[in-house]
């Protein structure tokens, strides 16, 4: 997060048009190989024509840039307001590659439409996934999008009767993208990709492996050679066995999402605020809305690019004057045949080589957001077995004669064998834990005394002293008091408390979920002590008792409910 000051201009600024234009074109560059290479590689894989991988790029490109655009201005309930690139997605591959193969344009589309509907799901409900969709889960299954892609990658890298030149020209793509990203700092870093691309590109034209008919045979302006290739809707085994597949990588997809949704909140302001789990919810709607327009248009699904977190915080700028600019000038380059054959034109070992860099940092994004989601002995075995299941399952190293053909071949693909097995692994870890006391209640002060019982009965079933039953007692009071004020308009409608309790070795965890105020609770209460002279009401009493009691509160808004939840230490014994 950038110090106060040092943000040039915040989300809701508007910096000159010269400015957001320029840093539009930019970012478009940046992120224009993966939206345009990905589609291409998928359709060439999997066996389509020429003509399909024209559309399918077509197509990604201009639902990349009209979806990127929903990111930033939210429409309703659906973007998330923030300046979110969208592009194609890499932990798609495996599987729409598999799509194209079996089934054809038609049956990709049709798996792609399905399963977005499943993304609507979870961002209406995002709240009720936070124990199941874990770090723990969406980190190992983003670990294992790389093994089941890298065999792809393998034919792309040294195609049949190019041994010498394919080795030379993506050994020199991997050799610059890994000397700028290791020697260059701040921004000049983003562009190691295309540097390294543009390096391979040349040694591939003097090897005669760039294909300049394709951009000489390119309109300026047009519409793609390809058409719409219409969608499969016999439903067949073909779509049933490639469905659960499709939503797993959809809704891990999702996942990632969320943790960019938390991330640019993180880099849009100049004063840290709590994170807005309604805008996050926001950003999983418009992916779910791009994944839709994918299907329906037959293309690779698309998602949010994490670069936009390092653009925002190395430029300054978070104005969504900039993220409307870069989704503009995707709209605008779909029209443009012979940009996007420049690209296309690209030689197979220089576009494999900077997949193969690509997938490199998605397995350690994945690493991380395991480690950064509280990597424990639990967790990590977690992690551990089940990539291990996926490697063995995608290497048909693990009972293949038993598990092939399983669920329609299931367990034939590496990710899709691993989520499942993090998935019940978290189940189980969570079912098997000690039961969460819990009681339910009308969301209104006449219902303290009750809660105040329900707190004190969990914390003597608990063997905790007098001092700590005070604790909690005062902490739940000033916790209610607080989430009342904040619900004190008398024309809603009566609301409902959920309160949940348990135990965390020395500590008391407690989480109130309910429907109240728009002002965050973590916000206020970092501002007391900056602004102390403004906080001198009486509902701001319960706030800095709050603060006094409560080793960490937290507050997670979400369009349906609130969770607030704080943790109670208990006092060291003198």
């Amino acid at each position: 997060m950038k110090n106060p000051g040092t943000m040039r201009y915040q989300l809701d600024e508007r910096p000159p048009f010269y400015l957001a234009f320029g840093l539009g074109v930019q970012f478009a560059v940046l992120i224009a190989l993966g939206i345009i290479l990905t589609p291409a590689i998928v359709v060439r894989a999997g066996g389509g024509s020429e003509e399909f991988v024209s559309w399918a790029v077509f197509a990604a490109a201009a639902i990349c840039g009209a979806t990127t655009i929903l990111q930033t201005v939210r429409i309703g309930r659906v973007g998330a307001g923030y300046v979110l690139a969208m592009g194609t997605s890499g932990a798609f591959i495996a599987i729409c590659v598999a799509a194209i193969a079996k089934g054809g344009p038609g049956m990709l589309g049709t798996l792609v439409a399905i399963s977005a509907l499943f993304q609507f799901a979870l961002a209406a409900r995002l709240s009720l996934f936070r124990r199941v969709l874990t770090p723990t889960v969406a980190g190992t299954v983003i670990m294992l999008i790389p093994v089941t892609v890298m065999p792809i990658i393998a034919d792309m890298l040294v195609p049949p009767g190019e041994t010498e030149a394919a080795a030379i020209c993506a050994g020199a793509t991997i050799a610059v993208i890994l000397a700028v990203a290791f020697k260059s700092r701040g921004m000049l870093r983003l562009w190691a990709p295309v540097f390294g691309v543009i390096t391979g590109s040349v040694i591939g034209a003097y090897y005669g492996l760039y294909d300049f008919q394709l951009v000489a045979a390119a309109g300026w302006i047009g519409l793609p050679q390809g058409n719409w290739p219409g969608l499969d809707l016999e439903f067949g085994p073909v779509f049933w066995s490639l469905l659960p597949g499709f939503i797993l990588v959809t809704l891990v997809g999702a996942v990632e999402t969320i943790g960019d949704g938390v991330a640019i909140q993180r880099v849009s302001w100049r004063r840290k605020r709590a994170i807005d789990f309604r805008a996050v919810q926001g950003a999983v709607a418009a992916d779910g809305v791009g994944n839709l327009l994918s299907g329906l248009a037959a293309t690779v699904p698309n998602t949010t690019y994490s670069t936009s977190v390092p653009v925002a915080e190395l430029t300054g700028v978070a104005a969504r004057r900039v993220g409307i600019m870069l989704g503009a000038i995707f709209i605008c380059g779909a029209f443009l045949p012979k940009a996007l054959a420049v690209i296309l034109a690209i030689p197979t070992p220089v576009a494999g080589a900077y997949i193969a860099i690509l997938l490199s940092s998605l397995f350690v994004l994945g690493m991380r957001i395991v480690v950064e989601g509280g990597l424990d002995f639990r967790k990590g075995l977690i992690a551990g077995i089940s990539f291990w299941v996926g490697v063995g399952c995608e290497l048909d190293a693990i009972f293949p004669e038993y598990l092939t053909g399983i669920a329609g071949g299931l367990f034939d693909s590496g990710m899709t064998a691993g989520a499942l097995t993090a998935i019940v692994l978290t189940l189980f870890l969570e079912i098997t834990q000690p039961r969460r006391r819990r009681m339910q209640t009308r969301f209104a002060i006449t219902e303290l005394p009750a809660v105040r019982q329900f707190v004190g009965e969990f914390a003597r079933r608990e063997g905790w002293q007098d001092d700590m039953v005070q604790r909690l007692d005062a902490a739940v009071e000033e916790t209610l008091l607080t989430m009342l004020h904040e619900d004190e308009d008398a024309t809603s409608p009566p609301r409902r408390l959920l309160l949940t309790a348990h135990r965390e070795e020395h500590a008391a965890e407690l989480e109130f979920i309910a429907a109240v105020g728009e002002e965050n609770l973590e916000d206020r209460i970092s501002l007391m002590s900056e602004r102390a002279e403004e906080y001198s009401s009486g509902r701001e009493v319960s706030l800095r008792l709050l603060r006094h009691l409560a080793t960490s509160v937290h507050h997670q808004q979400y369009e349906e409910v609130d969770i607030i939840t704080i943790r109670v230490e208990a006092p060291t014994p003198e």
